[in-house]
């Protein structure tokens, strides 16, 4: 009897790609795109976004083609408390979150895959550039093979039962040889652009967004200088991040970026380049996946950021689950609220939430 997996088909070409590749394999193979969010009456759809009207519409015109079952799932409450919500409180309390992590955890490798398993599904699917591999019993997350796709940072939170479920089979491929693949077997979406924002704020302005859903708490403050000398007037801290250089409004004369955001005194605090170069860091929520518990000091190469490239690192236990992370040479504006993650060569060892620093 054939393995039922149900594809999160996004309207995009990998997501396609992958709907075909594993109904190649012998798969039992269902579409489905998850409607994560109701667009407004300001809203302009733009190419390449995923969950619009329009990508629903790719979606079950390539489930068509492929000749698989497609349906739409409602995902929008959850999305709004676990996604939306974290997203706009975490800004406030002057962080910058990943809702990509947040989605990936909590809705599509989460709830999705309870709803398939509802229904009789062995196995959910995405087009992720990730691979999984099973070693001594131990189900591993590793790098694509296409490292400039890779895709892998957004998917640490992996528990060991959902890796045993989920497939992921563009992680084998280059982008341009999935894209190859699409038009070889005749889908529209072969030459779709990919979607690059926050798929719920299309303009990609984040502050506005927030400012429209919670004007109370978006309120003009002081720029200032590491000793608390007044610089100038800043819009709100949820329009800035740290490291963050255009669009400050000053004239000082001198490049300045941002050097940390304190939502208690309503103050975003300004400085040299050279005060955006951290080594040390507390990370929270942490993940592990070739192991439970980091049990002792650890090295590792990390990142901080989505497109950086991994560092040496030494990772350390500390009380309450969190961890120490020490670079070895300074990184580039951390920034709390963003994810930490742990590399052993292609092996992906873990990561969490910065929390502060050190």
């Amino acid at each position: 009897m054939k393995k039922k997996v149900v594809v999160g088909m996004s309207g995009g070409v990998d997501s396609s790609v992958a709907a075909y590749l594993l109904k190649e394999q012998g798969y039992d193979v269902i579409g489905v795109t998850m409607k994560h969010w109701e667009e407004d009456d300001d809203f302009v759809e733009r190419e390449g976004g995923c969950c619009s009207l329009s990508a629903t519409e790719d979606a079950r015109r390539v489930a068509d083609k492929l000749g698989i079952p497609f349906y739409v799932l409602n995902f929008k409450e959850s999305f709004k408390d676990k996604v939306i919500d974290y997203f706009v409180q975490e800004y406030i309390e002057g962080k910058t979150p990943n809702p990509c992590i947040a989605c990936n955890k909590h809705i599509k490798f989460d709830e999705f895959l309870r709803r398939a398993k509802g229904i009789g599904a062995d196995y959910v699917a995405t087009g992720h550039y990730a691979k999984i591999e099973e070693k001594d019993g131990r189900f591993l997350l590793i790098r694509a093979d296409d490292n400039k796709k890779d895709q892998t940072y957004a998917l640490y939170n992996f528990t060991q039962e959902q890796l045993s479920q989920t497939l992921m089979p563009c992680g084998e491929f280059t982008k341009d040889k999935i894209r190859e693949i699409a038009k070889e077997i005749g889908l529209a979406v072969h030459n779709k652009k990919d979607s690059e924002e926050i798929c719920f704020i299309p303009d990609n302005d984040h502050g506005s967004y927030i400012l429209k859903l919670m004007p109370n708490k978006v309120k003009e403050g002081n720029f200032v200088d590491k000793n608390g000398n007044i610089l100038g007037k800043h819009k709100g801290i949820v329009y800035y991040t740290i490291g963050q250089r255009k669009g400050l409004g000053l004239a000082l004369g001198r490049p300045v970026f941002v050097t940390d955001i304190n939502p208690k005194t309503n103050e975003v605090v300004i400085g040299p380049e050279e005060d955006i170069f951290k080594t040390d860091l507390v990370a929270k929520d942490v993940n592990f996946i070739p192991f439970d518990n980091l049990e002792g000091e650890l090295k590792v190469t990390a990142k901080v950021r989505y497109q950086a490239q991994p560092s040496e690192a030494i990772i350390s236990p500390l009380s309450n689950g969190r961890i120490k992370v020490s670079f070895k040479e300074k990184q580039r504006a951390i920034t709390k609220g963003q994810s930490v993650v742990f590399y052993n060569g292609t092996e992906v060892v873990g990561g969490g939430i910065i929390e502060r620093l050190i």
